[in-house]
Order: structure tokens, then sequence, then C-alpha cells
């Protein structure tokens, strides 16, 4: 994370408001830092609003969705993908208990304070945080029980690339669970279709989403079938993540105060549009699949 202030105030606005400004996914999470609108900001998650009413509650309940859709239980090994700041792995392990985590993420600001929290916590035995890649994770095959990817999936280069991996990293009869972003599938209308070209793009250019990884829900499940998996399901929560998000913040604007300035410009610029124009090319996905108990 950089930390010298003016240094990061321009960096930030370079970023943000130079359109031909793009940065790799671990230097944008170090530009980022641990600034969030969220209590406690190592949650960065932008959390799953079916009954919660707050931030936190809402990064929670996201983290407890993935969780118990992957069958995270006492005995179960799990690989955590793109663990941010270590936040999910220690509410996973608190509240169902697998028998080991093992995590990947290719920041390392976020690897240093993810490790020193989990030691904090007294978890370093049973939580191995790692600085390494989603598609090239160096593991055992067949290793793991469970395999997620919480709010990252659209980062890696490519999507596909790591849905091989994680076949191969998985036990027969292994789970797979994602929650991830996507273009949704084009509008009928071109104003609609334009709309959501915009909204997309946003996202793709500032948040370091390959091209390879832009397609609907649709392809989702067509290249997770594709690459061996079964009993795929993806499903749009888009409605449950979104506007309730773009809602709180709208009605809580305090919680930005925690933002730097060039962030907070930003944000609530988007709070000013309406949630349809800033998400209307964005699909919110839970996605879960299965290695075959036998191989084909």
């Amino acid at each position: 994370m950089t930390r010298n202030p003016p240094r990061r105030a321009l960096a930030l606005l370079d970023w943000i408001y130079n359109p031909l400004r793009r940065l790799p996914v671990s230097a944008v999470y170090d530009l980022l830092g641990t600034d969030s609108p969220a209590a406690d900001g190592h949650y960065l998650n932008l959390g799953y609003w079916a009954e919660a009413d707050e931030l936190d509650a809402a990064c929670r309940a996201l983290v407890d969705l993935v969780g118990t859709r992957a069958g995270m239980a006492p005995g179960k090994r799990v690989l955590d993908l793109g663990f941010g700041f270590g936040e999910q792995d220690l509410q996973w392990m608190r509240t169902l208990g697998p028998e080991a985590i093992v995590g990947l993420n290719v920041t390392g600001s976020q690897v240093a304070l993810a490790r020193e929290r989990v030691a904090a916590a007294g978890e370093a035995a049973r939580i191995d945080l790692r600085q390494g890649s989603a598609t090239e994770p160096g593991l055992e095959s067949g290793s793991f029980d469970i395999v997620v990817a919480l709010e990252c999936a659209f980062h890696f280069r490519t999507r596909e690339r790591f849905f091989a991996e994680a076949l191969r990293l998985l036990r027969p009869g292994g789970r797979l669970v994602l929650a991830d972003i996507l273009p949704l599938a084009p509008a009928e209308g071109w104003s609609q279709r334009l709309a959501q070209r915009w909204s997309w793009r946003e996202v793709a250019t500032k948040f370091a989403i390959p091209t390879e990884n832009a397609y609907p829900r649709a392809e989702y499940a067509e290249r997770l079938r594709a690459c061996g998996f079964t009993g795929v399901e993806v499903e749009s929560i888009r409605d449950r993540v979104y506007a309730p998000l773009h809602a709180y913040l709208r009605a809580n604007p305090e919680r930005l105060s925690t933002l730097p300035p060039a962030l907070r410009t930003a944000v609530r610029f988007g709070l000013w549009l309406e949630p349809e124009t800033v998400f209307a090319g964005l699909d919110y996905v839970l996605a879960s699949a299965e290695r075959p108990a036998t191989d084909q």
C-alpha cells in the first residue's frame, strides 16, 4: 500500500480521472489500501443485501452465502482465491470450522496484513495465506474439497484458466463456488445497450478486468461445463447486491468519510446517478459446480 499520502492522492487522481490510465490488479488494490465505507474496512466485497440493513452485515452475509453454498464444514480442506485481508477466512473458520484454509492472493500488501490478522486471531495453524496466482497456483492436484473465489475471478487472466486449475485441484466430488461480476446479456433497445456498454467499460478498465472475461451468464455456465464441471448453477443475485448497496450509501453519506477525497468524490458522483445507470451493464452471480465423483 502506498504510504506517502501526497503521492497516493496524486496516484488516485490519475487512476480515477485519467481515461488512459490502466493499472494491474495488484497495483489497484495497493492503491485502494484498507479504506472502505464499511465500519470494519477488512471486508472488500459489495455485500449480499437480502436481509442485511447495513454494510458490514451485508458483507458478512455474502461471505456466509459463499461458505454455506460451498458446503464448508469440519474435515473439509478449502482453497480461497483472492482472500483480500483474510476477513472471510477468519469468518469461515469461526462459523463453519473447516479443517484448513489455504489462500492465494497476488497483492503482497494484502497478504502481509492478512497474515498479521490471522496470527493475531490464533489461526495461523489452520489458515495458510500465500502470495500467488489463481491461474498458476503450484499446488498438488486433488488436494482440496472446496475451491472458492469471492468477488475476484473477474480479474483472473483468464477466468477459464482458473476454471481448469480449480477442476485439477479439487478432489472427485469437490465443489467450486464463486461470487462473480460479469456483463449482462445485451438489452434489446439501443439506448439500453449503450448504457450497458458505458457501465461495463468503466468498471472493466479501472478494475483490470481482461476482455477475455467479458461474457454473460449463459456463456459462463457453458464454459464451466466445457471445462469438465457438472451440476453447474449460475444464479444472478444482482438485485440483492448493487441497488441495495447504492441505496444504503446514498442514505448514509457519512460512511464515505473514511475514503480519500479523490475516491470519495468519484463515489459521490456514482450515488448522484441512479443505480439503473451506474450498474446498467453489470451482472452479479453466485455460481457453483462440482468435479465429477468419477472421471469420465
